[in-house]
């Protein structure tokens, strides 16, 4: 073949299409002069990834908390509540009777058996009291002391050593839960006697609704009823000690190096127009809030009961508006109603 022929077919011959480079799966190669040898060497670059497009991810927003259900006291669960009354009470359990005639002046679903909270400290009171334990002997609040029932705080910190006095100071006066449950496990036989003595001491004050399981009322298993309460007030009044406790308006102990401050937790008591001899309050949700006490009105000396009442305040209010309607001297006829059986 000529080269004439030759070049003709050179010419005439398809390009051989280069190969296409898959930048995502063969790495590039370049050939570079080495500085320092002169020699020629190959050096692979990392392989290209390709984009991959990403996915549209749904944006999630945190649902906001649940609201917790509104915990109702028993009296609600009950329907008392629902129970009218002369006065518009909140409380859906009053009672109101005067100590030295036993004339009942008003009575709303006063036989209804209900938790009473705090107003547990009047007996825990009561039976410390009547055991003539020394009262200067110092007491010591340890973990055994401490709420597991509801999670309460103290501001009796676990290794507080106080006389038994102070702690029921405190119990009475700022309803000091620790201090209330140090009485009961100082008592002697500890706190399983303690309990017993409450329970014996309630059968013969003919309190015969009432059931103690504990010292603090932190246990909606403490249970009462308004008139079974108004015979507690009228044994515990018969104790001066309990009577100034109760109603001091405030006192400062000695807890480690610091001087801590404690209040009355019932505000009547820095009232000029109350005189109230002898008073307890109690709060847990199953109860509502509760108030007992013994005071002066019209001349009279009577005891006044108020379980369950609604509002932070409104315990605070009933007893003003029974205490203007016996003052006014505007006594209706008594409203009775139905016990709750149990």
């Amino acid at each position: 073949m000529t080269l004439a022929m030759l070049l003709a077919l050179a010419v005439a011959a398809p390009a051989r299409a280069a190969p296409l480079r898959q930048a995502s799966q063969e790495p590039s190669v370049k050939t570079i002069k080495t500085i320092k040898t002169g020699k020629m060497t190959k050096v692979v670059k990392p392989a290209r990834k390709t984009p991959v497009a990403r996915e549209a991810r749904p944006v999630v927003r945190k649902a906001a908390p649940a609201a917790e259900p509104t915990r109702v006291s028993y009296g609600q669960a009950y329907g008392l509540h629902d129970t009218t009354d002369p006065l518009d009470l909140k409380s859906s359990v009053a009672f109101v009777i005067d100590q030295e005639t036993n004339e009942v002046l008003l009575s709303k679903n006063s036989q209804a058996v209900l938790p009473i909270a705090s107003i547990t400290k009047l007996m825990t009171a009561l039976v410390v009291t009547e055991a003539a334990q020394p009262l200067d002997e110092m007491l010591t609040v340890t973990q055994d002391d401490v709420d597991t029932e509801k999670g309460s705080g103290s501001r009796l910190s676990v290794g507080t050593v106080l006389s038994r006095g102070d702690m029921l100071h405190l119990a009475l006066m700022s309803s000091e839960n620790r201090a209330a449950h140090a009485l009961g496990r100082h008592y002697a036989g500890g706190l399983p006697a303690f309990v017993e003595a409450m329970n014996r001491k309630a059968l013969q004050l003919g309190m015969n609704d009432t059931h103690y399981v504990e010292p603090t009322g932190l246990s909606s298993r403490n249970q009462s009823s308004a008139r079974d309460l108004s015979q507690l007030v009228k044994a515990a009044s018969g104790h001066s000690i309990i009577r100034e406790l109760s109603t001091s308006l405030e006192a400062q102990v000695a807890v480690g190096k610091r001087q801590l401050q404690f209040r009355n937790t019932n505000g009547l008591v820095r009232n000029p127009s109350w005189d109230i001899s002898l008073q307890k309050t109690g709060y847990i949700s199953e109860a509502g809030r509760c108030v007992v006490m013994q005071a002066q009105m019209a001349g009279r000396k009577l005891i006044m009961v108020l379980l369950d009442s609604a509002g932070k305040y409104s315990r605070v209010g009933d007893a003003e508006r029974i205490r203007k309607w016996v003052s006014d001297g505007a006594l209706v006829s008594t409203l009775t109603s139905h016990p709750i059986d149990r």
